[in-house]
């Protein structure tokens, strides 16, 4: 099983550069960071885990820098959006950005999206919160319109580009429906989220990985009455503390990687959880 981690990267904690040379010489399988632009002072929407907000939430870096320099340091290490909040980006900067990382990394990037839970950030950026998922969707096939071979068009409910010439593309080759990076969406189980990752993506990036028994059999209905090939779907928990039950009962499930989550510290700190995982790394 391949082990990925996550990490709130901000100005106080553990530097990109840092953090990738050490993943790769110790064989971790890649690097994925989260998202937030800002984080409103004044808000109301409640901490999805409880209590208060800590305080990584508001220093994030800005993920696409911080992979870049993750990427000019590294040749093989992973790296990932865990998540990347499409709503809140202009769509045709967004598939420029994506493209230009993958390109440049060889082909190494894992687009994970989500639709977000702070609804004040989100409002900030015009968002109109009981629409984002299908914003999220038109904006993803605007860009796939951009990363297509041929020049494409889009026109749809919320965006729309014309034909263009547009590179670097996405190193990876179309597959399925699918054209760009490795597309993984994450949020809860549901009818909705399934439908949206069988039509547009390569699998499910579950916050936690709980709950798995009961929701990967109903993602892999819907993935094939996608008409999608099963041994496709890719279903990666996410946040994972890993223990070695938890990683047996994911390999049983026919998960191949898993992403564990590093605390948000200084290089002392990371590294000494960087030797705590080094049991699950084969």
């Amino acid at each position: 099983m391949r082990i990925a981690v996550t990490i709130f990267l901000t100005d106080e904690t553990i530097t990109p550069v840092r953090l990738a040379r050490e993943l790769e010489q110790r064989g971790f399988a890649g690097l994925y960071l989260p998202e937030h632009t800002h984080i409103p002072v004044e808000r109301t929407t409640p901490y999805p885990a409880g209590g208060d907000l800590p305080r990584e939430y508001g220093r994030t870096l800005d993920p696409f820098v911080a992979l870049g320099q993750a990427a000019a340091v590294t040749e093989r290490l992973g790296l990932g959006t865990g998540i990347t909040l499409v709503a809140q980006h202009d769509p045709i900067d967004l598939a420029k950005q994506i493209a230009t990382l993958d390109h440049l990394s060889g082909g190494r990037f894992t687009l994970g999206l989500g639709f977000g839970w702070n609804v004040e950030e989100a409002d900030d950026h015009g968002v109109r919160w009981r629409t984002r998922r299908e914003l999220v969707r038109d904006r993803m096939a605007l860009m796939r319109a951009l990363w297509s071979e041929e020049p494409t068009a889009h026109q749809g409910e919320f965006a729309a580009v014309r034909a263009s010439f547009a590179h670097p593309k996405p190193v990876q080759q179309p597959r399925g429906p699918v054209t760009g990076p490795r597309t993984l969406v994450g949020g809860a189980a549901g009818p909705k989220l399934f439908a949206h990752i069988a039509e547009y993506a390569d699998g499910w990036l579950p916050i936690g990985g709980r709950g798995l028994t009961e929701s990967v059999p109903r993602l892999r209905e819907t993935w094939t009455d996608a008409g999608r090939d099963p041994a496709t779907l890719q279903i990666v928990p996410y946040a994972v503390t890993p223990t070695p039950g938890k990683l047996t009962h994911y390999a049983d499930l026919g998960i191949e990687e898993v992403v564990v989550q590093l605390p948000p510290e200084g290089e002392k700190q990371v590294l000494h959880k960087l030797d705590e995982y080094a049991e699950y790394v084969f």
